[in-house]
């Protein structure tokens, strides 16, 4: 194992303080918040437990059977199994939350999730596309539907979460932006469609 320097220690950090799960929270509490006030905050807590806490449990306790290596599911045959459960939980809150009437942006945006799974799920039976980039970047864009070209400017973020994916040699350059294209469009598409 070789030793951390400066630029793969910040890479870490980048790639597991903006990892998927804590974007789609923040992404969540803040779409909810803004545009629902606290109503909206309650329906984007119970979105985040279906897309984002229930999946991580679910990889924890891979991790702690030996099933999963890590909390990022370096391995891309191994994701073929975590990808299909993570769409369960999305299209079960997905289903709960369009039978009870939750605020339209934030079903449309779980919607928007689950679609940006579709793709990502077909391309890892090949090739191991970044989902750090395809989350980060498909939030950026229904943010920017939602509430304004202005949150385009987080683009940079994305970018960084890409640096960070290849400097921990976990993606290359080719997968982190297929990652971003995939998440922008796939997301972006299905949020405004559904909205």
């Amino acid at each position: 194992m070789t030793e951390p320097t400066p630029v793969t220690i910040r890479a870490r950090q980048i790639t597991d303080g903006l990892e998927p799960k804590n974007v789609i929270i923040c992404l969540l509490l803040l779409l909810g918040g803004v545009r629902y006030g606290w109503s909206g905050l309650g329906w984007a807590a119970f979105a985040a437990l279906f897309a984002a806490v229930i999946p991580t449990l679910f990889i924890r306790h891979g991790i702690r059977r030996g099933t999963l290596e890590d909390r990022h599911v370096g391995q891309r045959q191994r994701r073929l199994t975590v990808l299909p459960f993570v769409m369960g939980s999305v299209a079960t809150a997905f289903g709960v939350m369009l039978g009870l009437d939750a605020p339209a942006d934030l079903t449309a945006i779980v919607l928007a999730m689950f679609a940006s799974l579709v793709p990502i799920l077909v391309i890892t039976v090949w090739w191991k596309v970044s989902v750090h980039t395809a989350v980060a970047s498909g939030a950026t864009v229904c943010l920017a539907i939602a509430l304004g070209p202005w949150w385009l400017l987080l683009y940079p973020l994305v970018a960084a979460i890409g640096w960070s994916r290849v400097v921990l040699r976990d993606h290359t350059t080719a997968q982190t932006v297929v990652g971003a294209v995939v998440g922008a469009l796939s997301a972006g598409l299905a949020f405004w469609a559904a909205r």
